[in-house]
């Protein structure tokens, strides 16, 4: 781990897959987000439950990337894990 002149944290070389998901059912349907996946047998086309506000929804698997923290499509600070493949 490297860290900056600041005291941060520079780079960590972990690799993560991120999901690209259109939201199936409840207040927020039709919106499409993106969700880190712990499960490597995830692929586009499967259906998982996601977390939506503070409740659970349905969503359809768009896109499956596999990237590290300086390439994931949105901050992974702010990226919720899906809960289950369905």
């Amino acid at each position: 781990m490297i860290h900056s002149m600041s005291g941060g944290v520079i780079s960590e070389n972990g690799s993560y897959i991120y999901v690209f998901v259109q939201i199936e059912d409840g207040l927020y349907k039709g919106e499409k987000r993106w969700y880190v996946s712990p499960f490597k047998n995830i692929k586009a086309g499967d259906t998982a439950e996601i977390p939506v506000g503070s409740r659970t929804a349905a969503g359809r698997i768009l896109r499956v990337e596999y990237v590290t923290a300086q390439t994931a499509p949105f901050p992974l600070n702010r990226t919720r894990e899906i809960e289950r493949i369905l």
